[in-house]
């Protein structure tokens, strides 16, 4: 049995890439239809044409057409809507930061920089992986992921709760539909939050170019509705720091809706919070930030608290996470620099 899950991170708004090309130095100038019948064993030139058209085939990860010219140094990558058929999970020793576990449910603290399932080129190291080899038997989501009830990005941190039963799946699962489960997360974003707290509202979809973002769309046919309540811990004039409470989930729901309003998550480079948005030309104020994005060499997110309804007892669960390490040296370098420097903040 299998489920149909709003999770934190819509799995079915994922991308996996199915072949990768990297074009070599002497590659001459090549239609990338013709490229892809020479490379791709049984493709026909009717089906890659197609793939083009739906926006499937990309190229340096923006998706491209049919008549597009391959050159040297491309990356040229088919992605898909549903796994790699070949793929399949192997079990894997990767030790696990397991927060609470009992015969129905465990709660693991995912660290930054670790894959929650195989795709995008990540097909092995992944929690997935690692659950694959602690656990048997998890049962199997609606992307026949095992035991995987939501989901979190490869570097944002935090917990997660994994279903050890079927009924534990489905009453998860059910929960995280009916929008019944919390989810916080603290976020540092990029400018001074004027509202103390407030509330995002909007449509996320793919965005219409970059297909490796999502994007918020006024239009209500487009996308799925997303809600986000935030509100104002702590200002450090340049950066304020943020808790985040999801009412849906979908797809970097927090990275996006952040943006949308003007203040994009710190270090999150797929939403150009990597650049320095706000603050002084001073060489020493750069300086100041690449130490900053040092200490702290992701987006600034981390899903700190979690809590439902356990399937079996009926008992309210929440769970709370300390920041990890490199979120709090990130915050005690602004909470340093806004004491000591006069920060001007435009509104």
């Amino acid at each position: 049995m299998h489920n149909n899950i709003d999770t934190t991170e819509d799995l079915e708004d994922e991308l996996y890439e199915h072949y990768r090309f990297d074009i070599p130095k002497g590659q001459l100038l090549l239609r990338i239809d013709k490229y892809l019948m020479n490379m791709i064993p049984n493709a026909t030139r009717n089906k890659i044409q197609n793939a083009a058209t739906a926006g499937d085939i990309y190229v340096n990860d923006l998706p491209v057409k049919s008549n597009y010219k391959v050159k040297p140094f491309d990356v040229v990558r088919i992605m898909l809507s549903h796994p790699p058929f070949e793929n399949r999970v192997d079990p894997e020793n990767i030790p696990l930061d397991i927060v609470y576990e009992d015969d129905a449910l465990l709660l693991v603290n995912k660290p930054p920089n670790f894959v929650v399932h195989p795709g995008h080129g990540n097909y092995t190291g992944t929690l997935v992986n690692a659950l694959a080899f602690h656990f048997e038997n998890l049962p199997m989501n609606s992307s026949e992921r095992p035991g995987l009830v939501h989901r979190i990005d490869k570097d944002t941190s935090g917990l997660l709760v994994i279903a050890k039963t079927e009924a534990a799946m489905t009453h998860l699962a059910k929960q995280f539909e009916a929008k019944t489960s919390e989810r916080e997360y603290i976020a540092l974003v990029w400018g001074n939050v004027i509202a103390d707290e407030g509330t995002i509202e909007g449509n996320i979809a793919r965005h219409v170019k970059d297909r490796m973002q999502m994007a918020v769309f006024a239009d209500p046919e487009i996308g799925k509705p997303a809600v986000t309540h935030y509100k104002v811990l702590e200002r450090f004039g340049y950066v304020t720091l943020v808790s985040c409470v999801l009412e849906t989930g979908r797809t970097h729901q927090i990275r996006v809706h952040m943006k949308h309003i003007g203040h994009p998550i710190f270090n999150d480079e797929r939403y150009g919070g990597h650049l320095i948005l706000k603050g002084t030309t001073f060489t020493k104020y750069k300086q100041f930030i690449d130490n900053c994005f040092k200490a702290l060499p992701r987006q600034a997110l981390h899903a700190k608290t979690l809590g439902f309804i356990h399937p079996t007892t009926g008992e309210m669960m929440r769970f709370d996470t300390e920041l990890p390490q490199d979120f709090q040296d990130c915050i005690e370098k602004w909470r340093g620099y806004s004491k000591s420097h006069l920060v001007e903040e435009e509104e």
